[in-house]
């Protein structure tokens, strides 16, 4: 079984492999861990740290070409491993038109393969904190200060739309400005006390910068804090505090994967209206947090919301699931939810065989009930 695995943007030694198949992976383990050999495509963006890796599974003991790993160009990539007859399977991670892509390539192609592949994808979110009026102040501002700007927003499940009630607004405003202040962005290397340092290239730092663009034109958007941008030496992005008056702006619906979160203010009666308009503003559905101490409307909220998120929080934020502990995945244009980190994982790459064996000799075809 040969698996691609294509990072954004199963197991002989022997090469080509045995009657298996051929996948994408992402990241590398369950596949060749279920008797797969992978060919593994790293982000552009990230090759060395993915060669470390792959460096180190070999040092462990990964027999050689379990996992064959090539930096390549993504659509050739695509095209050449989707049109070999060995393809069994996919297991990425980036967007969703790149995932829709592949995907076509491999139902035209269904006609090749020895098998019917496996697809897996993960292709980010458009997450949510609901604060409802019952919630704790503290926790729901260090939850979403952690939750959107750690790692720069670049985490797919990145706190990056907060509802928050009218009745906690002011004091949840005002400690988001003042712990806003406090937030170091900077070389980590050099001060442990930087919270996150630059996004990770040009086009990046385009695409966020334009969002912010889009918050100071906008008559429905207000800047609360930061976003500043300076790309003199690297690609800086102060941590951005917005506030709508739209729900339905574009910037509550699309995923920016930077430091920008966006608030949407609503009266405290309605939080059953803000529970539908979360279910129903985004495509994505990977992770939210609901903050309430009232049991019932965390109870109404789950029900609500429950397909609006894979990984869903109670008073917690809504980043930080840990592999084994919590799988993780969402569906919807989030990806096929397959919960990477969980036993059900391991189970998509492989292809189960069920064995009877007869220690009774059959004596008769007839059955008792023809007698």
């Amino acid at each position: 079984l040969c698996v691609a695995l294509v990072w954004p943007s199963l197991g002989s030694k022997e090469s080509p492999p045995r009657e298996k198949g051929c996948e994408f992976l992402s990241p590398p383990p369950p596949p060749p861990s279920q008797g797969n050999v992978v060919l593994w495509k790293p982000s552009d963006t990230a090759v060395l740290s993915s060669y470390a890796v792959y460096k180190v599974l070999l040092e462990a003991g990964l027999p050689p070409n379990v996992i064959q790993f090539v930096p390549a160009d993504g659509p050739v990539f695509g095209d050449v491993v989707t049109a070999s007859e060995h393809f069994c399977g996919l297991n990425f991670t980036g967007s969703v038109p790149t995932f829709k892509r592949l995907w076509k390539q491999v139902s035209e192609n269904l006609d090749r393969y020895r098998t019917f592949p496996r697809l897996a994808g993960e292709c980010g979110g458009k997450n949510f904190h609901f604060v409802h009026a019952s919630a704790d102040v503290p926790s729901v501002v260090n939850g979403t200060l952690r939750s959107a700007f750690e790692y720069g927003g670049q985490k797919c499940s990145a706190c990056s739309r907060l509802y928050a009630p009218n009745s906690l607004w002011p004091r949840i405003k005002g400690m988001l400005l003042e712990e806003h202040q406090k937030i170091k962005v900077g070389d980590p290397v050099e001060d442990f006390q930087t919270f996150f340092s630059a996004v990770i290239d040009q086009k990046s730092f385009g695409r966020i910068q334009k969002w912010i663009n889009h918050a100071k034109t906008s008559p429905n958007l207000n800047i609360l804090a930061g976003g500043k941008c300076d790309n003199t030496v690297g690609y800086f992005i102060e941590p951005c505090i917005i506030e709508t008056q739209d729900p339905k702006d574009p910037i509550m619906q699309e995923e920016i994967f930077g430091p920008v979160l966006t608030v949407y203010v609503y009266p405290d009666k309605e939080y059953r209206d803000v529970l539908q308009l979360i279910d129903s503003t985004s495509p994505y559905g990977l992770t939210g947090a609901v903050f309430a101490h009232d049991k019932a409307v965390v109870a109404e909220a789950r029900q609500l919301l429950r397909n609006a998120a894979g990984n869903f929080y109670i008073n917690d934020k809504s980043t930080g699931s840990v592999v084994a502990q919590q799988p993780f995945g969402g569906s919807r244009a989030s990806g096929t939810n397959d919960k990477p980190g969980s036993p059900y994982y391991i189970l998509r790459w492989t292809s189960p065989l069920a064995i009877k064996e007869t220690h009774v000799p059959l004596g008769n075809w007839t059955y008792p009930y023809m007698q």
